[in-house]
């Protein structure tokens, strides 16, 4: 093969996960789970080969057409991916088998890299530095009108689809009166027009809403073959729209200021999180929390619920750091933000040596760590997870997740750190 530094990177990636045969064992389990007879049904590709196709993913920023394409056109991608030129996976395949794997298991998978990097001298794990951020999710910024908007919509197109099967359904098509009045809100000049207008996009929700409730009825009452599909999908828009119709109502009629925990941002990605960062920026996604160690490395990670305060998660994170080295840092570093008089105790209770925040806070440093250089140390040690975490993002779009879901948003987020950790561990191989 040529020595181009990628093709490198790629055999030394391939040389990592051949040794560790475990890591196909448990992407195959996700490929068969559920599935009463493997042999039979929808052709799935290998284990191996699906996890090192999501890897190139991930590593070049695909997406499945792209993929597609140039799993066809690369011979070196073919190669790292175990394919032959005969037959090449579609696109639909290829995003079919890659969802099948949870999160849990890249996670699992993670680990074992970790461990691998531990013991060939890669990463120590004696220091670690801990920062939370955030990653997007596929939305746009919500308004109150555009997502009332999107619920007539979405309720109207499926009834639209059970009433092609069942033509009992009924319903009348009100998509165009909310798109006018979610039109004219977002134009509209003074309080009062506004919310004659949101009246009005509240009564065409209503209206679509009280359909979807009489075609769920009349679905549950039929014994016929789809019929409980659709009435499941309206069931879940139906809990949406209302909970979207509450929210509007408090909101602008009752001129309530609705907590964050209460709000929902998208009906097609009802997971999201309002993450106010400096107590202006919003961002619509989820806050996730990494500790690196000196090589760059992501150690551990977590995905959150909410918004909590980073002092909530100092101890937590070194626990898990610790889960997943098999042992404790010797040293670690976290934001001012993680930084509390009881976090310093309970870390250093775990066998931690020197606790440094970026901001004492009111902590003195001798009780933080040995000496004051050690502080300074430790404390410009911290400003690496920074750079880590822009690394994530630049290079393996980590700022925001292209993939539907709560469940692939976690995939996503997994995939994109083993990606990078692969990386760091095969450019360490080859210097």
């Amino acid at each position: 093969m040529t020595h181009h530094e990628r093709v490198a990177e790629l055999e030394q990636i391939d040389a990592i996960l051949d040794g560790h045969p475990e890591i196909v064992e448990l992407v195959h389990a996700d490929l068969v789970r559920g599935v009463k007879n493997p042999e039979k049904g929808p052709r799935t590709l290998a284990a191996e080969t699906v996890l090192r196709i999501l890897i190139i993913k991930q590593t070049n920023d695909y997406t499945y057409k792209d993929l597609e394409f140039h799993l066809g056109a690369t011979a070196i991608f073919r190669w790292f991916c175990r394919l032959d030129c005969v037959q090449l996976p579609k696109r639909a395949t290829m995003q079919r088998d890659i969802q099948k794997i949870r999160p849990e298991t890249l996670e699992e998978v993670n680990r074992i890299i970790v461990r691998h990097a531990l013991e060939n001298g890669v990463e120590s794990g004696r220091k670690v530095r801990t920062d939370c951020t955030c990653v997007e999710t596929m939305i746009h910024a919500p308004t109150d009108s555009s997502l009332l908007e999107d619920c007539v919509r979405v309720l109207t197109r499926s009834l639209a689809e059970s009433r092609k099967v069942f033509p009992q359904i009924t319903y009348c098509d009100h998509t165009r009166r909310a798109k006018r009045r979610a039109k004219g809100i977002q134009y509209s000049r003074g309080k009062e027009r506004r919310t004659e207008l949101y009246r009005d996009l509240l009564i065409a929700a209503k209206k679509t809403l009280g359909y979807a409730q009489r075609a769920v009825e009349t679905l549950t009452t039929l014994a016929q073959d789809g019929a409980e599909l659709l009435a499941s999908e309206l069931r879940r828009y139906i809990g949406l729209t209302e909970k979207v119709m509450a929210q509007t109502r408090r909101r602008v009629i009752e001129g309530e200021s609705v907590p964050v925990e209460d709000k929902i941002v998208s009906i097609f990605e009802p997971h999201t999180d309002i993450i106010v960062k400096g107590g202006r920026d919003k961002v619509y996604g989820h806050k996730i929390c990494l500790t690196a160690g000196a090589s760059g490395m992501i150690l551990d990670g977590k995905i959150l619920e909410g918004n909590p305060a980073d002092s909530t998660l100092t101890v937590e994170m070194m626990e898990r750091v610790r889960d997943a080295c098999g042992k404790i840092p010797r040293q670690a570093t976290f934001d001012g933000a993680f930084a509390s008089r009881g976090n310093v105790k309970d870390v250093k209770a775990l066998g931690v040596r020197d606790v440094v925040f970026s901001k004492s806070r009111g902590i003195r440093i001798e009780d933080m760590a040995r000496s004051e250089w050690v502080y300074k140390r430790l404390r410009n040690f911290r400003a690496g997870i920074e750079a880590t975490i822009s690394f994530l993002k630049r290079s393996f779009l980590l700022r925001r997740c292209t993939w539907r879901g709560e469940t692939s948003f976690k995939s996503y987020v997994w995939s994109s750190i083993l990606s990078a950790n692969l990386l760091i561990v095969a450019r360490s191989a080859l210097r």
